[in-house]
């Protein structure tokens, strides 16, 4: 599967972006996808998890509350809502996708296989 992330741009601190993974391929409903992002000079952190064939949501504590992950198998489409966005929340956003993860893998970048190439979200003050 190909992914392709979007929807990344400028928006001050409190404001909301929405940022797409479209997927190519068959089987989406079958893939977990997840958001991961990274900050300059930081990891990559994990950010929000829909789970495939059923569609169970996991989210960062860091960003419960204030994220959104849904998705849309019929578009190939996973969404990430950004609300209430801080100047932390800055970094490179990327989507992933794999057949194979767990509930106990979910938030590992390292279950993930295949990548999306990250949509840089800026958070001004």
């Amino acid at each position: 599967v190909q992914l392709q992330a979007c929807g990344g741009g400028l928006v001050q601190a409190g404001g909301s972006l929405k940022l797409s993974c479209a997927a190519s391929g068959r089987a989406f409903s079958t893939y977990s996808v997840g958001w991961f992002r990274q900050a300059p000079g930081k990891g990559r952190e994990f950010v929000a998890a829909t789970k495939g064939s059923g569609g169970s949501t996991f989210y960062a504590d860091s960003t419960k509350g204030r994220f959104t992950i849904s998705r849309d198998n019929a578009r190939n489409t996973v969404y990430l809502q950004l609300s209430s966005l801080k100047v932390e929340d800055a970094a490179v956003y990327f989507c992933a996708a794999s057949q194979r993860v767990i509930l106990t893998t979910i938030r590992l970048d390292t279950a993930y296989g295949y990548w999306g190439q990250g949509t840089l979200v800026t958070v001004s003050s």
